[in-house]
């Protein structure tokens, strides 16, 4: 059985008490960090910044996945490296020159991902997943927390899947958006690597037994 990875979003976390929120993702069955990167134009939310970033890279080791869901990404994604993002991850949607991007983001010393939110299509992304680490498929609608799960996107996940293996790409697939343990066994079985929930882990009374749910 593969190895699969639970990366909370912060999203939905007390941000009054952030620090001890990522400290009980520590000390759960998670191993990333998952932080939103919003900025009110191209989703409409806005959440925070290279600094929460830099001060929340203080408090653990756990590998920071951030996902940028703005409409300039190159502009951006230094300031993210710098302030400790192992993993950084840009929207197909809002750069046009995407190669150049990937090989930036490569060249600096993290990992980088492509995010495609529910209506675009894989055809659009598959020249570039040689080259990525990550596709995150978004299966809800990107902006906030505490949305349906959209039911088509596992069939989207399965043939992603059969993308990378036939291909033997080392490329691992993490899913976003109303993830509980219904949802995720649908996602797991489609074939995701790397599972994104945010309030169904926060907003429970044990966020640590939450974790350990999805991996059932």
């Amino acid at each position: 059985m593969k190895k699969i990875i639970i990366a909370p979003s912060i999203l939905s976390a007390d941000f009054v008490a952030l620090k001890y929120d990522v400290k009980m993702i520590e000390n759960s069955e998670a191993e990333w960090v998952h932080i939103d990167v919003m900025d009110g134009h191209f989703v409409p939310n806005i959440t925070v910044g290279p600094l929460v970033v830099k001060s929340l890279r203080n408090v653990t080791k756990l590998l920071f996945d951030v996902h940028l869901m703005i409409t300039n990404p190159e502009k951006y994604w230094r300031e993210f490296q710098r302030a400790g993002a192992d993993l950084i991850t840009f929207h197909d949607e809002v750069i046009s020159d995407k190669k150049k991007m990937i090989n930036d983001i490569k060249s600096s010393g993290v990992k980088v991902g492509l995010s495609i939110k529910p209506k675009t299509s894989i055809s659009k992304i598959e020249y570039l997943i040689p080259h990525i680490d990550l596709v995150l498929v978004m299966t809800v609608e990107p902006g906030f927390d505490r949305q349906f799960f959209i039911e088509e996107m596992v069939y989207k996940i399965r043939n992603l899947r059969k993308i990378i293996d036939e291909n033997n790409y080392n490329c691992l697939i993490e899913v976003d958006g109303g993830i509980n343990p219904q949802t995720a066994s649908a996602c797991i079985g489609a074939g995701a690597d790397v599972l994104v929930s945010g309030s169904y882990i926060f907003l429970a009374k044990n966020p640590r037994l939450a974790v350990k749910s999805l991996l059932i």
